[in-house]
């Protein structure tokens, strides 16, 4: 999950500001149904009711998943969003485009940038960070706040469908489910179609040195969606996936397509292979595994792993492109 270091502490100015809410920004045109309608609700949260408005105009995502569901629900966002900053320059390529034009963008990692998320001036942000205790605890300076933890290891999908509750959002949340499932569904049809049953495994090179195989993530959700089999390495003994040192590779033998998670590179282009296993990609072992010798080392960008709708989405047509096209 992405991790954040602590926040610094805001500056009595941004706080006193913070709690005056702006009203300026991108928003959507209100009907008459709206007109008629509460102005705020109160639902409840993993931290506690709050009170949230019903029909939000400039909505700020505290983590881009965050944003890519508000887009999906149909929330309007504020003019102003952030992004990763360690590598990211832009949206990922795989947000919708079209909703997100015209927006600004500011780094909010590996520091949360509480001035910027002020300046934005939202009237309502959705937090998705809840494991922050701090982040929880000072964004309602900003603006109204829903604040759940979509990191800890559940489907993330869980998280969607009570995020869209909250908002009052389910019809959109339930069309996002639908439209997936068929997708899936004639994926599925083509696989067994041309009888392909390969062992799949996200494997990655850990920050130790060491190559991983685990189960973080959108990855696994989508090979379970699709009935592919899953290497046993990804669970491990305790469930959370098995390290590999470079003398012990050839134990990732068994598996027949390997995903990678990437970063961008400046050119918009994901890390090559070489660029991200540098110190693994000349070890004679890993050069020998079948999924390296058969060019089904399969790179994704890192954003995918995440979970959110256009993410998962993604991931499934990456998937799709690597076992079929």
């Amino acid at each position: 999950m992405p991790k954040f270091v602590q926040p610094r502490l805001l500056v009595a100015a941004i706080v006193a500001a913070g709690l005056a809410l702006a009203g300026c920004g991108r928003g959507a045109e209100t009907t008459a149904a709206q007109q008629d309608e509460p102005k705020t609700r109160e639902v409840k949260s993993d931290f506690g009711n709050v009170t949230i408005p019903t029909n939000p105009q400039h909505a700020l995502g505290m983590y881009t998943t965050d944003i890519d569901i508000l887009i999906t629900l149909g929330i309007p966002l504020a003019d102003s969003q952030p992004i990763r900053g360690d590598g990211y320059t832009d949206f990922p390529k795989f947000f919708p485009q079209e909703q997100l034009d015209g927006i600004k963008t500011f780094h909010n990692y590996p520091e949360f940038n509480y001035e910027a998320i002020l300046a934005a001036k939202p009237d309502f942000i959705l937090n998705g960070l809840g494991y922050e205790k701090e982040v929880v605890k000072r964004l309602p300076e900003i603006a109204p706040t829903y604040s759940i933890d979509a990191f800890d290891g559940s489907d993330w999908r869980e998280k969607f469908e009570q995020i869209a509750t909250a908002l009052g959002r389910r019809d959109a949340y339930q069309k996002w489910m639908d439209n997936y499932q068929k997708k899936v569904d004639a994926v599925r049809a083509r696989l067994e179609a041309t009888k392909i049953d390969p062992v799949v495994a996200p494997v990655t090179y850990g920050m130790n040195g060491k190559i991983v195989a685990n189960c973080y993530g959108v990855p696994c959700l989508v090979f379970n969606d699709l009935g592919l089999r899953i290497s046993p390495l990804t669970k491990g003994p305790k469930g959370e996936g098995t390290e590999f040192s470079l003398e012990e590779l050839e134990k990732l033998n068994g598996i027949d397509v390997a995903f990678r998670s990437a970063f961008p590179t400046k050119t918009g282009e994901l890390q090559s292979e070489a660029e991200a296993l540098k110190d693994v990609a000349s070890n004679k072992i890993w050069k020998n595994l079948r999924f390296v010798k058969n060019g089904a080392y399969v790179p994704f960008d890192m954003e995918m792993l995440y979970g959110s709708p256009s993410g998962h989405e993604a991931f499934l047509d990456v998937v799709e492109k690597a076992l079929l096209d």
